[in-house]
């Protein structure tokens, strides 16, 4: 069920299905169109040909023929306007209907490009808004895998207001110099310290204090957080962007540690403080810390009470750090 943001060339994908960013002739064009025409050959263009067009914002599917995918889903994405004439619904309906797409013809993994945000001119950072919250949104619902494929990094930016803060609080807390992580914690507290909350309620906090034994697991933790906070398991490891054969072998074997960023990933989804992130990432044998402007990005999330997986990863993508997940 994962959402992951790669750099690479989709052409070269071995998924179930690519999409392909088309005009509305399937008939073939520039940037991403061009080359996939390019590496799957002549038939696709002559397959293409019997489809009648496609409109804005909807999807065909063909065959994929020499591409290593085996589908190619043709969708078509706005031309940017000004962002006044439907551009976002329309968008957000070419991935939603490429996905439903693929979903129909049994499609586990699907590769995206970033739809309407070359020649159509869409806003880099608007249009990546876009991909993640969609793909996200469905994802939550379905057991799909997803990338979305980002040719050039180097051609998307963070200039956007939206990273303003994150930035800023980088900047006041990210820690580049190792020698100075003890300084930095004295002045800002103990790296991930919890925010004030309200009061607990008596009962449930020692519910907790009972069930956070010394020698509890991490898998042991994880499952007891997901009692507590009432969710399924399903619930919880879509939420965390992590894949269900991961999940069950978390939940079948105690003693089993994930990844940093997977233990991150299950703080999110369960919302957890960040006195509580800490204690769980702990169990897997990890900790946080400032000089780790990963940790730094998600600390801001959690202290602004976003625990959006999808949008986390969005904004660690813009300052190029590892994504959340498996």
């Amino acid at each position: 069920m994962p959402l992951y943001i790669v750099r690479n060339d989709i052409t070269t994908m071995a998924v179930d299905a690519i999409v392909n960013a088309a005009n509305e002739s399937l008939l073939g064009g520039g940037g991403v169109d061009g080359a996939i025409h390019r590496a799957a050959g002549p038939q696709l263009l002559a397959e293409c040909r019997t489809l009648g067009g496609c409109r804005t914002g909807q999807a065909k599917i063909t065959k994929g023929y020499r591409l290593p995918a085996a589908h190619v889903i043709h969708t078509v994405g706005p031309v940017w306007r000004g962002g006044g004439y439907g551009e976002q619904a329309l968008l957000e309906s070419a991935y939603r209907t490429s996905l439903e797409l693929a979903r129909a013809n049994h499609c586990r993994t699907v590769a995206f490009p970033l739809i309407s945000s070359g020649v159509y001119g869409y806003p880099k950072d608007q249009a990546l808004r876009v991909a993640v919250d969609t793909i996200g949104a469905f994802l939550l619902q379905n057991d799909m895998t997803v990338y979305l494929v980002i040719f050039d990094r180097a051609a998307y930016t963070i200039g956007s207001k939206r990273f303003a803060d994150i930035a800023a609080y980088i900047g006041d807390h990210y820690v580049t110099d190792p020698t100075d992580s003890e300084a930095a914690q004295r002045r800002h507290g103990r790296a991930f310290a919890a925010a004030p909350t309200e009061p607990q309620n008596p009962a449930l906090q020692s519910q907790r204090e009972a069930r956070a034994r010394p020698g509890e697991s991490f898998s042991q933790m994880l499952l007891c957080k997901i009692d507590e906070r009432g969710m399924t398991g399903a619930q919880c490891y879509k939420k965390a962007n992590v894949d269900r054969k991961l999940f069950t072998k978390i939940r079948s074997d105690p003693h089993y540690n994930p990844t940093k960023a997977t233990a991150v990933a299950f703080a999110v989804a369960l919302e957890l403080s960040l006195d509580e992130a800490g204690e769980l990432v702990e169990k897997a044998g990890f900790a946080f810390s400032h000089t780790s402007k990963t940790d730094v990005i998600v600390e801001y999330f959690i202290t602004h009470r976003n625990y959006n997986i999808f949008e986390i990863n969005e904004a660690l993508f813009a300052f190029d750090q590892s994504l959340l997940g498996e």
